[in-house]
């Protein structure tokens, strides 16, 4: 657990040199907010992307790889022939023995109109419907059976590639610090898969965008639908060290979109509150969730948009998200705009952090250490270290890295404030 500091104003203040806590959240500010959006509509990219950098938010994409030009993997189904499955299902209706492997055939566009039955199907179940998913899956393949159903030409039009974001985009817009994460291939119905085609979605995801931007993009994702399905969830963290659907730490509250619980009402560390607008959404609504990060010091908001301007699943106005956006804008003082990869990783690292401190004459050395993943987990820890009163002027260094830090005072005593790596080499606070 990180440093609690628990101190008496009356303690004399040269006990309190070296004394170091965590910040919360970065700079002291109030809330984490992350704007995340899911699918990749092409309006993502032309429309809010440049207000987000106009303002310096960065961002997380969930993308679906298999949407993007020059994509390696697309939408198939592995197993046994579609034939011989289209003929076994006039004779074996479909039943939970079968239904993961009728219905991950019908994710695969193989026939028009075959998809929507997959999507129904598989909402049901995770409904705990599975009587009713089963008959879905049997009209679905009556109506292939019956020549109701066309098989699917696949085609590339150049429409198409103009309504869609490149690879060569991707990289540029990451590059800016922004955060892209799988969305899965092409967006199926993961509970009511069969693990091979579970799998082949997961997977071949990360794999393309491994290839295409790099490991530090394959660290969260989002499986479709927001599905919080056991068995997904339990393959899911086997491939990505984070999941949007879900972070099961004990120090965290979540509050996914369906919630409607007060995430003021919960005293654990951290609350994860996700808010998604949609195009009924008021502004009066939107800005009350930021209202509500304001008033308490513990929520992370992850915000989850889908289309932008007439584009993508209930589409939110280009006007909209420039108000909005410049609402949050207003309480940048109080509020931390991180991807989700970062926020993550900051709250892991400071909820398995460990503080060692020596004050030795005009020198303080602090050890900053964590147990994870130290290939995955980096990214900077903002600690607070109290400092002699007669400092006039402090550096900090790690690393051979020396940074200039202005003091502060508060009712305790002089401190400074600064960022730190763990598990990178001794911290040295030196003053004069």
């Amino acid at each position: 657990m990180p440093f609690s500091l628990l101190i008496s104003c009356s303690k004399d203040h040269e006990d309190l040199i070296g004394e170091t806590e965590i910040l919360k959240w970065p700079e002291g500010k109030r809330a984490a907010v992350s704007l995340t959006y899911d699918d990749g509509s092409i309006n993502q990219f032309r429309i809010a992307l440049p207000m987000m950098d106009s303002l310096g938010f960065p961002a997380t994409f969930y993308i679906n790889t298999g949407n993007i030009p020059d994509s390696k993997y697309q939408s198939t189904f592995i197993g046994r022939p579609l034939d011989e499955i289209i003929q076994e299902s006039s004779e074996i209706p479909t039943n939970p023995d079968n239904l993961f492997e009728r219905a991950s055939a019908a994710s695969s566009v193989t026939f028009r109109g075959l998809r929507e039955y997959h999507t129904r199907a598989g909402e049901l179940y995770e409904s705990g419907k599975i009587e009713e998913s089963c008959k879905v899956m049997d009209e679905a393949f009556e109506m292939i059976r019956t020549g109701r159903l066309k098989p699917y030409v696949r085609t590339t039009s150049q429409q198409n590639r103009q309504n869609s974001i490149t690879w060569d985009e991707i990289k540029t817009i990451a590059q800016r610090g922004h955060e892209f994460g799988s969305h899965t291939i092409s967006h199926p119905r993961l509970a009511v898969m069969d693990e091979e085609n579970l799998l082949y979605e997961l997977e071949k995801s990360r794999e393309e965008i491994l290839n295409f931007l790099g490991p530090e993009h394959t660290f969260s994702a989002e499986c479709p639908y927001g599905t919080e399905d056991e068995r997904v969830m339990e393959y899911a963290y086997e491939i990505y060290p984070a999941l949007r659907n879900r972070m099961p730490e004990i120090y965290l509250a979540e509050l996914n979109r369906g919630n409607r619980e007060n995430p003021g009402s919960f005293n654990k560390e951290y609350v994860q509150w996700q808010r998604g607008p949609l195009t009924a959404t008021p502004m009066e609504r939107m800005k009350s969730w930021i209202d509500t990060c304001l008033v308490n010091d513990n929520i992370w908001l992850v915000l989850v948009f889908h289309g932008v301007e007439g584009r993508g699943w209930e589409p939110k106005t280009k006007e909209e998200l420039s108000e909005y956006f410049n609402y949050i804008y207003s309480h940048l003082d109080k509020l931390w705009i991180a991807t989700f990869k970062d926020v993550t990783k900051y709250i892991r690292e400071r909820m398995t952090a460990e503080i060692e401190t020596v004050s030795e004459k005009n020198v303080i050395k602090i050890q900053l250490s964590h147990t994870l993943n130290q290939e995955l987990y980096d990214y900077p820890l903002n600690l607070k270290t109290y400092i002699p009163e007669t400092w006039e002027s402090v550096q900090v260094t790690q690393n051979e890295a020396a940074v200039n830090v202005k003091k502060a005072t508060d009712e305790i005593g002089d401190f400074v404030i600064y960022n730190a790596i763990p598990n990178s080499g001794v911290i040295q606070i030196s003053g004069n």
